[in-house]
Parts: C-alpha cells; sequence; structure tokens
C-alpha cells in the first residue's frame, strides 16, 4: 500500500527531528530506515527517547503519554501515532 504524502512528509519531518536530537552522522531523513527498532538497532535509551517526545509534542502540539512510550519503536510506528493523535483533535 503507498504511503499517504502526509504520511511520507511525517515521516521525513519525524527522521529529521531523530537525526537532530541524536546527533546522528552519516545519515539523512531520505537515508534513514522508518522501519528500524530504534533501541535495539539504533541504541537509544529512555531518555533519548523521552527528548524526541516532548520535541514530537511541541512540533505536533499533541501529548504523548509515558504509557505510550514502549508503542514509538520505529520511525513509521511514531508517525502512526501522531496520526492518530491529530485525527482525535478533529
Amino acid at each position: 500500500m503507498p504511503e499517504r504524502k502526509e504520511t511520507k512528509g511525517i515521516v521525513q519531518h519525524v527522521s529529521e527531528i531523530i537525526i537532530d536530537e541524536l546527533k546522528l552522522e552519516d545519515v539523512t531523513p531520505d537515508t534513514f530506515n522508518p522501519d528500524m527498532d530504534l533501541v535495539d538497532e539504533l541504541g537509544i535509551d529512555s531518555m533519548d527517547l523521552a527528548t524526541i517526545a516532548l520535541v514530537l509534542q511541541d512540533e505536533y502540539k499533541i501529548t504523548i503519554d509515558e504509557d505510550d512510550y514502549p508503542r514509538l519503536k520505529t520511525v513509521r510506528l511514531i508517525c502512526e501515532y501522531i496520526e492518530e493523535k491529530l485525527a482525535q483533535r478533529h
């Protein structure tokens, strides 16, 4: 199933945030794998995830509950979560 344009934009933006916040080198939003497990493959810890969640809350004007952090394992799952939260506002 092809990604909707809006989803692709969110994937790109979330990738940019993660790359920036974690100061990743040698990776761009275009080369960042949205299905990579952020904890197991990238090695981010709970503090990194909390920082990313705070930035995403500010960027998208949503609330991310700490109980939901385990759901945020990949960029694609984060994007789906953001879309759910944005849909609840309408």
